[in-house]
């Protein structure tokens, strides 16, 4: 392997990102981000890395296996780089933040690092973008935060947009009135993650049937919401529900475009979420665009969706060419300033000497400043 192959060898799942996709990336972020700031978000700025025992504290706890961890030299602590930004999202709330009135409706962006990909999601480092809503336990705030998520990406250009609403406490509920406990709990959890009909008949007892008819019940809103209704559940699961029939309501009546699907024993990545959850998706991509819900944040009732900008990315065109201009050596700047004011981008040739035509093409160029104004220039 050569020297230069070398230099460009990175770890597993990580990457350079080039032109032009960075700085596509950077716009399509500053885009969500303006539009969640138009709604009453204010936008905060966690660090990358912290103390390991305040990022894993709390709903940070589910981050533990994915975190990398290194030793502060300076206080010989332990540190840990972020591999989710809403547990920082929740310590700034209830730590910095912590006496501004609730509800509070806080902003974010940055790159996350986790230990391992996933198969649908092989890289370690991506961008997050997302909101988190604090101190409401209103369906009207998880409503909110999932017609804005979805919105957002809608306004973006991505194509047919869809949640798929879970309720990871509903099955717990479910177990808790059942007494279903221990080794059984969770191999009756593993069965349902797969929707297994039988190993859940196999292993539920008396809750088999009501089990079997929750994985059955998975499918459009409409639907899962009347089979749902049917079945005399616990009343705790009875409550959540409720709050998800309310939810839907809500966000149908605010975005009717918005594809609403029902999965009611879904539970794998919603580990530390206390209530309504969803995943977004796209008509053209299997990946992931992002994940949202509540959650018990510093002790106070909260819910957010955090968007994954790689998959985002990948379910929306390509970035637009610039409109270059090749400015020739020796051309006055006002005139590169009047032609970058009127939107495009200049490239000013270093040589005056050098052939502006052969320059124009080599930079890349579809256009030069020539004589007679703007001429187009063919590329190769």
């Amino acid at each position: 392997m050569t020297e230069s192959a070398n230099r460009a060898l990175l770890p597993a799942g990580l990457r350079d990102m080039l032109p032009p996709d960075a700085e596509f990336e950077a716009s399509v972020v500053h885009s969500l981000m303006s539009l969640f700031a138009r709604h009453g978000y204010d936008r905060v700025k966690p660090p990358l890395i912290e103390f390991e025992e305040s990022l894993l504290d709390g709903a940070g706890g589910g981050t533990s296996s994915q975190t990398f961890r290194v030793m502060d030299p300076m206080s010989q602590k332990m540190m840990g780089l972020r591999a989710d930004m809403t547990p920082q999202v929740d310590r700034i709330a209830a730590t910095r933040l912590g006496a501004q009135p609730r509800p509070l409706r806080l902003s974010y962006a940055g790159q996350v690092l986790r230990v391992k990909g996933s198969q649908l999601r092989p890289e370690r480092q991506f961008g997050q973008a997302g909101i988190e809503l604090i101190g409401s336990d209103a369906a009207t705030a998880d409503a909110e935060v999932l017609v804005m998520t979805a919105e957002a990406l809608i306004d973006q250009g991505v194509p047919g947009v869809s949640a798929d609403l879970a309720l990871p406490t509903l099955v717990p509920a479910v177990f808790a009135a059942y007494s279903i406990v221990g080794e059984t709990a969770e191999r009756l959890r593993a069965a349902l993650d797969h929707k297994d009909s039988a190993m859940v008949a196999a292993l539920g007892g008396a809750a088999a049937p009501l089990l079997q008819a929750l994985i059955a019940a998975a499918g459009p809103a409409g639907r899962a919401l009347a089979e749902l209704r049917a079945l005399d559940l616990p009343p705790a699961a009875a409550a959540e529900r409720e709050r998800l029939g309310r939810v839907v309501e809500l966000a149908a009546a605010d975005l009717p475009s918005l594809t609403l699907t029902v999965d009611p024993v879904e539970n794998r990545g919603f580990e530390y979420h206390t209530g309504l959850s969803f995943t977004l998706f796209a008509r053209n991509i299997g990946a992931e665009l992002g994940r949202g819900g509540r959650y018990q944040g510093g002790g106070e009732p909260a819910t957010g969706a955090t968007l994954f900008m790689d998959s985002v990315l990948a379910a929306l065109p390509g970035p637009k060419p610039a409109k270059r201009l090749f400015v020739p050596a020796g051309t006055p700047r006002a005139w590169a300033q009047a032609f970058r004011a009127q939107g495009w981008v200049t490239v000013s040739g270093l040589d005056p000497a050098a052939d502006p035509l052969v320059e124009a093409r080599r930079q890349g160029c579809r256009h030069r400043l020539g004589s007679d104004g703007i001429v187009d220039v063919e590329l190769g």
